[in-house]
This record gives structure tokens, sequence and C-alpha cells, in this order.
């Protein structure tokens, strides 16, 4: 059983980072997908980014230049390191595992954690 667990969000200005942690225990395949998405009441859960078992990347257009995920194979941990952070960027981050090829579509996501909050203040 896949569980993942999110950590590090909280409350910064706009302009500021932050930089949130998901651990994966449990995945045994040498193929897969680990994405970030994020959800504010009322709508759809978003894709973040993503990177795959080859280190392939993809990010929403709305993050594109400013968000980078990484991966920690070994400690099997997943990066988000997010810089110039506006309020539009305030909601609930998950982080959630799928296979290649890389995707952000959130139905294609299962293993979902609790979620970390991210408040961006004007």
């Amino acid at each position: 059983q896949v569980q993942v667990a999110e950590s590090g969000g909280g409350l910064v200005q706009a302009g500021g980072s932050l930089r949130l942690v998901c651990l994966v225990c449990g995945y045994t395949d040498n193929f897969y997908t680990l994405g970030w998405f994020r959800q504010v009441p009322g709508k759809a859960r978003e894709g973040v980014a993503a990177i795959d078992n080859d280190n392939k990347t993809l990010y929403g257009d709305s993050v594109q230049g400013r968000f980078t995920v990484s991966l920690d194979n070994a400690r099997k941990t997943l990066y988000l390191q997010m810089d110039k952070l506006k309020p539009e960027d305030t909601a609930i981050y998950y982080c959630g595992s799928s296979l290649p090829p890389v995707t952000i579509r959130a139905p294609d996501y299962g293993y979902w954690g609790q979620g970390t909050q991210v408040t961006v203040s004007s």
C-alpha cells in the first residue's frame, strides 16, 4: 500500500518562497510519476508539477518558471520549490502517484496525501 505525506506549507508574503516535501512510502514499482496538485474550496484540483522515474518534468502554465519539482529517489522524497509566490498560489497542496508518461491530470492519480496548506499574503 502506497502512502504519501505532505509537509512544508505555511504563511508567506507575496514574492517569498516555500519548499514542500512529500514522503512516499510503500512504492515498489520502477516506473512511476509523482505529482503536486493544489485545490481551493469550490474548485477542481489543479495540476501544479510532476516528475517521472526518468526525471522528466511537467508544469502547469500558472507556475512555469516559478516552481521547481524534484525527486530524491534514495529517500523516496518529492519536493516542490516555490519561488516568487503570489496570493493566487494560496491553496491546499497535495502530492499523489501515477504511472508514466508524466502527467498533471488529477484523474490519472491515486494515493493522495492529506495535503498541506499554503497561504500567500499580499
